[in-house]
């Protein structure tokens, strides 16, 4: 039976691999001995290694360019990094570092967003992505990159309720995606799910929110 932890371990990971290694028993990650920082810090440890967040991008990048161009696809690819992932101010500087643009997911990344506008290390042209559920709170921060002019602030719409929200006192253009929800049929006659919206409410969803409205430009 298998069910030790070194079990997970193995059905989890590939080893060896590039970030891993052993030298004499110990174990070194990128060539640094994390028994060395382990004594010296004690666990648990959280530890990021920069230059890799940045190979990761451009990996990234270099991928969906050799699709794209297998594809003969004529639009563009913009890395959008996700706040949530790593809040730390270490990591976001070196992310920006590569050009990529942003993707939020609370009230608090957008406050995040307005700092780096601040300190001069994003300019208001980058996409700001908003994705989540979107509380007041968050609602009020993004009008507020919207009427500071962040022109390319594209809210994610999660539910058929959240443009209402946003269209309250906000009388400029601004930019909103549509997520699409799971193409399993609810089980229920109540549907619930709040993450995106069915695929068959899409439609008239737009034509009767969206299309006539002089503000709202859908984008995504």
């Amino acid at each position: 039976m298998k069910n030790k932890y070194r079990h997970l371990i193995e059905q989890s990971f590939e080893f060896p691999n590039e970030e891993f290694s052993l030298i004499e028993d110990e174990l070194q990650w990128f060539d640094i001995p994390l028994m060395d920082i382990i004594k010296q810090y004690g666990t648990p440890l959280r530890i990021f290694y920069l230059p890799k967040i940045s190979q990761n991008i451009q990996r990234a990048k270099k991928m969906f360019n050799v699709a794209m161009a297998k594809a003969d696809y004529e639009g563009d690819y913009h890395y959008c990094y996700c706040t949530k992932s790593s809040h730390f101010s270490f990591v976001l500087e070196e992310v920006l570092k590569q050009n990529i643009h942003i993707e939020t997911s609370s009230a608090f990344d957008i406050n995040i967003i307005e700092s780096l506008y601040e300190e001069g290390k994003i300019t208001k042209d980058k996409y700001i992505l908003c994705n989540g559920f979107k509380r007041p709170q968050y609602i009020e921060n993004i009008q507020s990159l919207i009427r500071n002019g962040f022109e390319n602030t594209i809210s994610i719409l999660d539910n058929k309720f959240e443009l209402d929200l946003l269209k309250e006192n906000l009388d400029k253009d601004f930019k909103i995606g549509i997520r699409i929800a799971s193409e399993e049929e609810p089980k229920f006659d109540f549907y619930t799910s709040r993450l995106g919206i069915r695929y068959n409410d899409i439609i008239p969803y737009y034509l009767n929110n969206i299309k006539q409205h002089q503000h709202v430009h859908l984008k995504m």
